[in-house]
Parts: C-alpha cells; structure tokens; sequence
C-alpha cells in the first residue's frame, strides 16, 4: 500500500541490519514504505560477531539478517528482491527505477528514501583464492573480532597509511606479533610511522604472496620470495568500495572514499534523502548502522507530513 496516493513514506534501498532496522521502525511507526534489496549484503559475510550485545555466544551475519527478516514480517512488511538503478528528486518526491531479480522494471514514488546499500571490502590479490574475504578465510574487522584474536600470530594485508593504521590497532590492543603483508607494493614511510611500527615490533613483508597453504579451510602460510610465513589469522584491510552511486548522482555531499556526510539525522546534503549503515562516514559496525537507522526513521516519522525544502512553505 502506499500513502498520500501512489506516494509512499519512504524507499529503504538495501537489506542489511541497516535498512531492515530502518523498515522496522517504520513498520512500527505505521509508515507506509518499501524495501528493496539486491541480496548481497556485506553483514552476511561475517562468520561470528561477538559486539552484538545480547549475544554472549556471538552470532553469525547470515543469523542476523533472518531474525531481522523474521522480525520485520510479523509486521507484514516484505522485501522486494531487487535494485534501485536510478533515483531522481522532484520537489514532492523521489522517483525510483527498480529492476527486479525477476526482470521486471518498474517505478516507485516516495517522499523520503533511505540509502542503506552499504560497502563493498576490497579483495587481496592471493594466488588461487578468489573472493578469500567473502569466503570468510580472511576476515576483515578486528574491531568485530580481534578480540578472538588475541596473542596469536596475525598478518595484515594492506599498504599505505590506511595498512600501517590497522596494523599499529592490531598491535596495541590484540597481539604483539603482527606481520604487514603489502602484496608487493612498496612501503614508502617517513620517520613518524616507521617509529610507530618499530615501536608495536610490526614486521614488514613487502614481496608478493607467491602460493598459500590450507589447513582445514583456513589459510595457515604464505609463501613469499621462497620463505613461508605461518599465521593463526589473517586480515585484509585494503579499504572498501562505497555504494554510494545513487546519493552521489543526485548531489549528496560525500568523502573522497565515496561514503556520505550526514547530519544529526542521518539525512545527507539532499533534503529528504537519508543514509545509514557502512555506506556512512565513520565507524563500520552494524550498531552503529542500526543507530543510524533508529535516528533517520524517527525523523522521517515526524517530518513526513511536512514539506521538504523544495516544497512551498518547506524549511
């Protein structure tokens, strides 16, 4: 169903903890909206999550989602199978090209939309591993589950002042024997971060990974320049693709990583047009993108009857 005519509430673009958070608060706000998801969500890739709160045991991503789903249908919501391929703003309303999983194309109206499609990590260049992050053989959070790390032997994959970054966070608060592993880019560093990897005793492997070793579906060794490294766990922290294509389309402000800038609200520089989850500047975790959901449908709850800035009598 849809409000004010063929006009929804709001369009929630993406079904991670996220956007399915944010649909929940509309379903219990009595808002009428609709999800869209293309079924690739990041948070699925995590093998156990620990910084949930209320889990003692940890939780899987693909477990987060279904109690999400779950939850959210007892309110007679559902998920559209899906991508958005095009969003244009009039002064009343987002216009909304939708390309279903089933072919189908067709347009959605909504006075507010919510951008929740999230990052993409960026996959290391191992021999003979594809998709090793997807696959969960590398993991990709330490702050999610460095935790469970702790004092064991940890690589790094990463390069530049983002790779020494994580590697000196691993160092001083997990392990004391942690391996850069630049993939063969060259490390170019001034004093001040050369200081900070010899102070955390962080080694450096700059030669390309030439073949792995598997030990019960897990990488335990690389092979570099003939000599083999073992480690308990591996990381890859070579950034993150944002897609932010359609936010960025319609003018929204945004970093040069491509994540969005937002307000207290959770609303991006376009009025009306709002953004939560990892495709966010700032601190990729899913309470944190569940927070951003909370504060931008509640404001969407109390604003949809007003009019947007474009609107006459707008502010």
């Amino acid at each position: 169903m849809a409000a004010n005519g063929d006009i929804l509430d709001c369009l929630i673009v993406g079904g991670g903890p996220a956007g399915l958070t944010t649909a929940l608060y509309l379903a219990r706000f009595k808002r009428q909206f609709a999800v869209v998801d293309s079924g690739t969500p990041r948070a699925a890739w995590i093998p156990t999550s620990h910084n949930i709160p209320m889990f003692a045991e940890g939780i899987a991503g693909k477990d987060i989602l279904a109690r999400a789903r779950t939850n959210l249908e007892q309110y007679g919501a559902r998920i559209q199978a899906g991508r958005v391929t095009g969003l244009r703003k009039q002064p009343d309303r987002f216009i909304a090209v939708v390309e279903g999983n089933d072919g189908s194309t067709g347009q959605v109206a909504a006075r507010r939309v919510v951008i929740a499609t999230g990052a993409v990590d960026i996959e290391p260049d191992l021999p003979d591993v594809p998709n090793a992050v997807q696959r969960g053989l590398v993991r990709y959070c330490p702050i999610c589950d460095g935790y469970e790390s702790r004092d064991r032997k940890i690589a790094v994959i990463a390069y530049g002042a983002h790779g020494i970054g994580e590697a000196v966070f691993i160092a001083r608060t997990y392990s004391r024997d942690v391996t850069l592993l630049t993939l063969g880019q060259h490390l170019e560093l001034d004093p001040e971060q050369q200081g900070r990897l010899d102070e955390h005793g962080i080694k450096v492997v700059e030669a390309p990974v030439e073949s792995l070793a598997m030990e019960n579906d897990r990488i335990s060794a690389v092979n570099v320049a003939g000599k083999e490294y073992r480690f308990d766990v591996l990381y890859s922290a070579l950034g993150l693709k944002y897609r932010s294509d359609l936010a960025i389309s319609l003018g929204a402000e945004h970093d040069p990583s491509g994540s969005l800038i937002v307000d207290s609200h959770c609303q991006t520089s376009v009025k009306g047009l709002y953004a939560a989850g990892d495709i966010v500047r700032g601190i990729d975790q899913i309470v944190v993108g569940m927070s951003h959901a909370a504060v931008a449908a509640t404001h969407i709850h109390n604003h949809c009857e007003l009019p947007t800035e474009d609107e006459p009598g707008g502010a």
